[in-house]
């Protein structure tokens, strides 16, 4: 563990041979990784995948494994040098881990493994040129085998005994009816490429582009009947996946280990607090109503209401540029390229916001993207000022951005790789919370919106952890072991999302355990490493100096994050 922070505001730095194996790691990682090279701006093997076959999960692993014996024969020079150390022994220590149970293989749930990302990176390739599309569609051309080598991936480990819940290939077989078809994705990408007047698409690969995306349609036809005739009945009946596997989860998303008894009522605590804040709120909004009549105000109420795609991209695209302005150089330093955000509707149709970092010489810059389910034409600004802050400035775009642009300082691997969900997400919430604390939440309606953001993010730690582990359900819905309806009728009550979007939430906890509750722990251990540097500091505490020594270090695990901090 690092003893020491990185320094902040250091011109620039001779790179060390720590240096050099993170970014010989960052580069090996790419040749792996053609998906991670794409979110990245990296151009290597752009029209291809990773190999998400046994042999391909292994390869990965032994450049972890190279990369952790390379590094016990090199001395730090700096202290940069020693949370580098630290952060890649944490990281590759997770990543080996994860392979060695099996849990690589068998990645298989309803929003972050490979039938997604084999989709979503055509969000993110370049279209500009005729090249570009080309190599589009040698990408589309690859999809079947991406999917093959999957599912061999997915039947050696159910082979083993190891595979997913039937909830989680269910829903995934369910979400291939999206992509296949004529009004399926690959279709309505050609369709939509094919017919643009001023597309760069030249005339000759528009049939190319048609046939590659057909065959992309019909893999993922092919791999919804591999999940539903040979997964499925292989599938295990029960979602919670134990402690054991639980806690192993929880330090990949958090890289920090925490006391899950502890934080589940921590959790539950948060839940009433944030309860009874909601109650007060909707009495501010509409005196004598209740925290859904105060929501049906809000929703009738023109002034936040907004109606077509386009006017909700200007509004996002004029509260981040807002929100760039009101910030920069008072409570943070946010360099010129990192000024620049580009809001955009996504071209997928399953609800909610995310965002994507620029590429390294930011010629491709940070996106806040709304993927806007089908049909839906009405948008109520105060439901999302808060996840607006979050997704660009003070959160996602400053943090993510900002270290890409400190090359100065930090290597590749630091720059751009290393990425932590509880430092990341926790940072996002930690941020949304700031601009409450700034002021710019006082209006009752889009506080409430932040506090009902803040409730489902406490009400997954609860159902997160609760149910995976074991432990006693919550009084308000009668104790005793978790059930899926006991569950539901807690995420009921603390969430006003619709019946659909709570059902692919609750989806996704099963499926992707420790992931979600890394928002509101990572909130949580940022509010107080900032509140023990507070009182360390006393009256010289200056928050726009911790904040640029937090973002500094970049995206680490926690606790290479709180051993910085607190040495600074």
């Amino acid at each position: 563990m690092p003893s020491a922070p990185d320094p902040s505001g250091s011109p620039s730095r001779t790179p060390t041979a720590v240096d050099a194996i993170a970014e010989q790691h960052f580069d090996q990682v790419m040749t792996n990784s053609p998906i991670e090279a794409t979110y990245l701006g990296v151009a290597v093997r752009q029209d291809e995948y990773d190999d998400f076959s046994p042999a391909g999960w292994q390869a990965k692993a032994d450049t972890a494994r190279a990369t952790l014996a390379q590094l016990e024969t090199v001395e730090p020079t700096d202290d940069i040098d020693r949370v580098t150390i630290a952060a890649m022994r944490e990281r590759l220590g997770l990543e080996l881990e994860v392979h060695d149970a099996g849990l690589d293989r068998a990645d298989l749930n309803v929003i972050a493994s490979p039938m997604q990302s084999v989709r979503d990176v055509f969000d993110l390739m370049p279209t500009a040129t005729g090249e570009e599309w080309a190599t589009v569609v040698r990408r589309l051309d690859a999809v079947p085998a991406a999917l093959d080598g999957w599912r061999a991936s997915l039947l050696s480990t159910a082979d083993e005994g190891t595979v997913a819940a039937r909830r989680q290939v269910e829903a995934c077989a369910a979400q291939c009816d999206d992509l296949v078809g004529d009004a399926g994705f690959f279709a309505s990408f050609a369709r939509g490429a094919s017919t643009k007047g001023d597309s760069a698409l030249p005339d000759s690969l528009r049939g190319d582009l048609e046939r590659a995306a057909q065959h992309a349609s019909e893999a993922y036809a092919g791999l919804r009947t591999f999940l539903r005739e040979q997964l499925l009945p292989r599938a295990r009946a029960e979602d919670p996946v134990g402690r054991e596997h639980y806690q192993l989860a929880s330090r990949l998303f958090l890289g920090a280990t925490v006391d899950l008894e502890e934080t589940y009522a921590w959790g539950q605590e948060e839940v009433a607090r944030i309860d009874a804040e909601m109650r007060r709120t909707a009495e501010r909004i509409q005196p004598g109503a209740d925290v859904k009549g105060a929501i049906e105000a809000l929703g009738e109420d023109p002034a936040y209401r907004l109606r077509g795609t386009d006017a909700l991209q200007q509004w996002m695209q004029g509260k981040a540029d807002e929100a760039i302005e009101m910030l920069g150089g008072t409570h943070f330093d946010i360099p010129e390229p990192v000024r620049t955000i580009e809001c955009r509707i996504a071209p997928t149709h399953t609800g909610g916001i995310y965002y994507t970092g620029p590429s390294e010489d930011f010629s491709r810059p940070g996106r806040m993207w709304w993927s806007v389910p089908k049909g839906v034409e009405e948008f109520g600004t105060w439901a999302e000022l808060s996840t607006v802050y979050h997704e660009g400035v003070p959160g996602h775009h400053l943090q993510v951005a900002q270290t890409t642009y400190r090359r100065e300082l930090l290597n590749r691997w630091r720059r751009m790789l290393c990425w932590v969900s509880g430092h990341g997400e926790g940072w996002a919430l930690y941020a949304e919370r700031l601009m409450v604390e700034l002021g710019h939440m006082e209006d009752p309606g889009n506080y409430l919106g932040f506090l009902d953001a803040q409730s489902l993010r406490a009400a997954r730690v609860v159902l997160d952890i609760g149910i995976h582990c074991g432990f006693d359900a919550p009084a308000e819905v009668g104790g005793g072991a978790w059930d899926d309806d006991k569950a539901w009728r807690f995420l009921a009550a603390h969430s006003n999302d619709d019946e659909k979007t709570r059902r692919f939430e609750l989806d996704r906890y099963l499926g992707w355990p420790g992931q979600a509750p890394s928002y509101k722990i990572g909130e949580r251990i940022w509010m107080q490493l900032r509140d023990e540097a507070a009182r360390r500091e006393g009256d010289a505490f200056d928050s726009k100096a911790f904040h640029s020594r937090a973002l500094n270090i970049g995206s680490v695990g926690l606790d290479v994050l709180t051993e910085a901090m607190r040495a600074s």
